[in-house]
């Protein structure tokens, strides 16, 4: 595209030139007084105008020289003036006012001097009319490019702001995002760290309490204690990410190093598994393909959707079983979890919130879910999952 948008105007103005070489060329043909001299003044005067956007000054002085020696000696008429105005044009256009007009006054001045000097069959006020109008020629080329200039001025500055404008706006998206994060992350550390707080500590007491008597610390207990303690790791990791979007996802407190959200991902799906028994699911996990390293989005989105179906499945199927399936596959994984629990075809759950953030998540993957009640009845959550970019 660059070498395109090289050679268009340079082929642009090599077409300006040779038109304005031919047309020249056969008024030198039909001039009685011209002769090589001029034919050859006329071809580099011309050919000149190639270079008008880059050299603006060659055509004006090389072209200007040659198209004076064609109209002092041949004397034409105006023909002659055209190469010097497109010449005088160009300088304006590239900010040369003062010597397109010191060339236009003295190519003027020259013609008119030649042409009154020499006897036509023109009267003196023909010819000083004749090279009046010419220098409205002049003028008139002089103020098109002027206009032009300031038109291409004003576009380039228009574009300007616009970008600037542009930037602007990124920018204060960009802070309002950041605020809208700092808001969200005070909010969840004021509503959620205190009471889950209070619930860890007081699973823990209990536990201890239990133990000092000698009783048996019941299952469930152990269960509230240990999901206390991940969920508060992972909103502390959350609550980091959300301040600060550029830290590591293992940012946190330096006690919990590596306990944040990168935990979130399938080699630990059999301590969610079992967190999941110890309340009292009866579930089942199988594992087929070739187990490979999987992108960090994928691993996390893969446990989500296996943590959020296994909760859904203890909250709403009362004593349901659950089916856990991880199929690894050269170009996706696929994470189905069923139970055999209430939920039937002709009525199906109404999705909450965890189903419509288990969409969000694989369809910002570029996957497929499938979240629905089964035939024979209960629930199955599908998810399939590319393991390359999203598409």
């Amino acid at each position: 595209m660059t070498s395109l948008h090289g050679w268009r105007p340079l082929a642009l103005d090599g077409a300006l030139a040779a038109v304005v070489a031919a047309m020249l060329s056969v008024i030198v043909l039909v001039t009685p007084q011209a002769g090589v001299l001029d034919l050859a003044a006329v071809l580099v005067g011309s050919l000149t105008l190639v270079a008008w956007r880059r050299a603006p000054l060659v055509p004006l002085l090389v072209g200007t020289a040659c198209m004076l020696v064609f109209s002092v000696h041949a004397q034409p008429g105006p023909p002659a003036a055209f190469p010097v105005m497109v010449a005088v044009f160009s300088s304006v256009w590239a900010g040369h006012r003062l010597p397109a007009a010191l060339v236009s006054l003295v190519f003027l001045g020259a013609t008119l001097t030649a042409d009154l000097a020499t006897v036509t069959g023109q009267s003196p006020k023909d010819i000083v009319q004749g090279t009046i109008l010419l220098l409205g020629w002049f003028l008139a080329s002089g103020v098109a490019a002027t206009v032009t200039r300031h038109r291409q001025a004003y576009l380039e500055q228009a574009e300007q702001r616009a970008a600037e404008a542009e930037r602007t706006r990124e920018e204060v998206a960009r802070r309002r995002a950041g605020e809208e994060r700092l808001r969200i992350a005070r909010e969840l550390h004021d509503s959620l760290t205190h009471s889950i707080s209070v619930i860890k500590v007081q699973a823990g007491v209990a536990v201890h309490l239990a133990r000092k008597r000698g009783e048996e610390v019941p299952g469930s207990l152990l269960a509230i204690q240990e999901a206390s303690g991940d969920a508060m790791r992972e909103l502390r990791a959350t609550l980091e990410v959300l301040r600060d979007p550029g830290a590591p996802d293992d940012a946190g407190n330096p006690d919990d190093a590596g306990s944040g959200p990168l935990d979130s991902r399938l080699d630990r799906l059999d301590d969610l598994v079992d967190r999941a028994r110890s309340t009292g699911l009866t579930a089942t996990v199988t594992v087929s393909g070739e187990r490979h390293d999987l992108p960090p989005e994928v691993d996390r989105a893969a446990y989500r959707i296996v943590q959020e179906a296994l909760t859904n499945v203890s909250r709403h199927s009362g004593g349901a079983a659950a089916a856990v399936r991880i199929d690894y596959g050269g170009d996706e994984l696929v994470v189905q979890v069923d139970d055999d629990g209430r939920a039937c075809v002709d009525a199906p759950p109404v999705p909450g919130v965890g189903l419509l953030g288990m969409r969000e998540r694989v369809t910002a993957l570029g996957g497929r879910l499938r979240a629905e009640p089964r035939p024979e009845g209960g629930f199955t959550v599908r998810a399939e999952l590319p393991l390359g970019e999203p598409t």
